[in-house]
């Protein structure tokens, strides 16, 4: 039998298909390991005939990739049912200042006003009120940065704010709950923990209560119910298992279960995370293992971590992950390489392996 006569592709958003799955970046074949009947190879493909059911809730679909170039080390934030994306740095090491709108419902995005900053990475990003704002960072000559620029989505235009409140800094950790966006953690020269507020009303950052845990870079965050989940990063080059929830009624962190030894795998360096109805999910990233492929699912509620399944696409750090609607987003990031695929993720569909 001649393995490599056989067709083999990844389902685009909202389809289904049979096949396997050989993912595609810009022209050219990414050959994948599949665990059920197909093995992958540099230069060469095997593939299957079917794909396999795992039994598992959470399913990865690709979406359009990214119309700009393939980078790392990007922003993003969401405003509506519209997410955006821009900054970072790619195959050329250019900071880049291009921005990008993504609508879902349509799987396209939009080219927007350039980012009105220089070019950077490992900045963030938030949207508070009806505007998005990107600040922090390092340029291209390395220097660290505390500009901020608020983005309006009615006029496609950026204007200056106040610099951000604290040092100037990269790799910090952004959200926003009510209006408010928070930012805090990251590297200025020491790894830090202070957290700052802004209000777009007043124009002003103010200081926040600090973060709970160590000091830390590369920490990821989501939102549930008015209240922010935070954790995973590293201080000083020890992965952080620690996890705590801010409560802005009271400025307050409180700890919640640190992970245990059989969860040591959700500890990690700049993944990404998003909440979907009531739960937070983390993946992406770079942890203890080579691959920190599966997804996990954690539970405000009763303060529990499982897996949901696994990440179908490349293993990647910096990368951008948001939540529209019931669905996750994770795009851009990489390790030996940059990436523009974009993959959606459905936690109430059983996951479909097409590969892995």
């Amino acid at each position: 039998m001649d393995l490599n006569s056989i067709n083999c592709q990844k389902p685009s958003a909202g389809t289904t298909t049979n096949n396997s799955f050989m993912s595609r970046f810009r022209g050219q074949w990414v050959n994948a390991l599949l665990f059920v009947g197909c093995v992958g190879w540099a230069g060469g493909l095997a593939s299957c005939n079917s794909s396999s059911t795992t039994g598992t809730l959470g399913d990865w679909t690709r979406g359009s990739a990214l119309d700009g170039v393939a980078r790392t080390g990007a922003s993003s934030f969401v405003i509506g049912n519209i997410a955006y994306l821009g900054t970072g740095v790619d195959s050329d090491n250019n900071r880049l200042t291009d921005f990008w709108s993504y609508d879902p419902s349509r799987n396209a995005w939009t080219q927007k006003a350039n980012y009105a900053g220089v070019g950077r990475i490992y900045g963030v990003g938030f949207a508070a009120a009806n505007k998005g704002y990107i600040g922090t960072g390092t340029n291209a000559n390395g220097d660290r940065l505390k500009d901020f620029y608020e983005y309006d989505p009615s006029a496609n235009t950026w204007k200056k704010i106040a610099d951000f409140g604290g040092s100037a800094r990269r790799n910090a950790t952004a959200f926003s709950i009510n209006n408010i966006g928070y930012v805090g953690t990251g590297f200025d020269g020491n790894f830090v923990k202070d957290m700052w507020s802004y209000n777009p009303t007043t124009a002003t950052w103010s200081q926040s209560a600090s973060y709970g845990g160590d000091k830390r870079t590369g920490a990821l965050a989501f939102v549930i119910d008015g209240k922010a989940y935070m954790g995973t990063g590293n201080n000083n080059g020890t992965l952080q298992r620690d996890w705590w929830v801010y409560d802005p009624t009271q400025n307050l962190w409180t700890q919640k279960l640190q992970f245990t030894t059989d969860q040591s795998a959700i500890a990690r360096n700049y993944g990404v995370g998003f909440a979907i109805n009531g739960k937070g999910y983390v993946v992406a990233g770079t942890g203890a293992s080579s691959s920190n492929t599966p997804v996990w699912q954690y539970d405000p509620a009763t303060d529990t971590w499982t897996t949901l399944g696994v990440f179908e696409g490349a293993d990647r750090q910096y990368a951008q992950g948001f939540a529209i609607g019931n669905k996750g987003y994770v795009t851009t990031g990489g390790v030996s390489s940059r990436t523009d695929d974009l993959w959606i993720f459905d936690p109430t569909v059983t996951q479909n392996t097409d590969a892995y």
